[in-house]
């Protein structure tokens, strides 16, 4: 009669994941966009063939990361937008919630949204100029949602709530990658700067019933 071998308890397996993830991390942040799956599985000390176990592949560690580090960025604009203040000063923290992330790790934005060869032979790079889209969109999803839910914006509300979310994350990124390279102003400048640009027809939009603007 064949035997199977005993399968990894699921809470063992997330919990391997998870500090393959962390481990992941530390190579990321000391590396940036010249992190390997090499380097990686050093650090975790363990083989490539144990990461690919575990991720499937280079692409697959790289959705687990840009899952790990999209899903705290989320929470933390959402709580910037929630914060009970009025709606200027809302933009303003959603914005420096934003840029002030990027700025405090810059390598794992790095890794994140620009590609690199990295390695060599078979341990190249992982290709973020070709993962980096999704990862924009699904904030720009979220962020459409998040502006569909506080505002009213009449009868096409939300298709124009999606065009603003991707607009708005199209505008931080590109404007936040510019500043993070030549660093040609502070912060709080670029802050203020781009929620001017911002301000025009969303400075006029009610507020839903039981938004953080109705205090």
């Amino acid at each position: 009669m064949e035997t199977t071998q005993p399968t990894e308890p699921r809470s063992a397996a997330e919990q391997r994941r998870k500090e393959l993830l962390e481990a992941a991390d530390r190579v990321v942040l000391r590396d940036g966009p010249g992190a390997s799956m090499n380097a990686i599985a050093a650090e975790a000390g363990i083989t490539k063939p144990i990461l690919y176990r575990h991720f499937g592949d280079k692409e697959g560690l790289y959705r687990a990361l840009a899952v790990r580090h999209t899903d705290a960025l989320l929470t933390a604009l959402r709580s910037a937008l929630d914060a009970p203040a009025e709606r200027r000063r809302r933009v303003e923290a959603t914005l420096d919630t934003y840029l002030a992330a990027i700025e405090a790790r810059p390598q794992v934005y790095r890794f994140l949204m620009h590609p690199t060869e990295g390695g060599s032979g078979s341990d190249r790079g992982f290709g973020a100029g070709q993962q980096a889209a999704p990862l924009l969109r699904r904030l720009g999803d979220e962020l459409g949602k998040v502006i569909e839910e506080r505002l009213d914006l009449g009868p096409d509300g939300q298709e124009r709530a999606r065009i603003w979310g991707h607009g708005v994350v199209g505008m931080a990124y590109a404007a936040g990658d510019w500043w993070l390279r030549e660093r040609p102003c502070t912060r709080a400048e670029l802050v203020r700067q781009l929620a001017d640009l911002l301000w025009g027809r969303l400075s006029m939009a009610e507020d839903r019933p039981g938004s953080p603007g109705r205090l």
